[in-house]
């Protein structure tokens, strides 16, 4: 059982900020900077490819909405939202959850990104087969 799961039971308090029948927000106990705000779909799966449509769409609905929230209160102009899928992809819970990060001066969400580049056989090879996945 995931320390998500137990503030879902009522087992570990957390700083509720939204509530409703599918999704929780609450604000992160470790933050990198003021406003972080943690995101969890009621139902307990570990990652996002394996939630149910509803899920998925009821956590759609509500970031925007959480992220003007979180703007509006921190005065934060830029945020980072975050989504990780497995341990190699630096999940450290393993319930599926989306951060809401202000970029508040140096505190917020620090990324490296290595661009590589995209071979147009290999790309007309991945688009062929993910639509395949698609339809299936």
């Amino acid at each position: 059982m995931t320390i998500f799961a137990k503030i879902l039971r009522g087992e570990i308090p957390c700083h509720r900020v939204y509530e409703d029948e599918h999704v929780l927000a609450f604000l992160d106990i470790g933050p990198l900077s003021d406003g972080h705000l943690l995101v969890i779909p009621k139902e307990a799966k570990a990652h996002i490819h394996e939630l149910s449509d509803d899920s998925a769409a009821a956590i759609g609905r509500v970031l925007p909405r959480l992220a003007r929230a979180v703007m509006a209160v921190t005065g934060a102009t830029a945020y980072n939202i975050l989504q990780n899928n497995g341990a190699a992809a630096h999940q450290a819970v393993m319930h599926v959850h989306f951060h809401i990060i202000p970029k508040l001066g140096s505190a917020g969400l620090g990324v490296g990104w290595n661009a590589g580049s995209l071979d147009a056989a290999r790309a007309a090879e991945l688009v062929k087969s993910m639509q395949a996945a698609l339809s299936r």
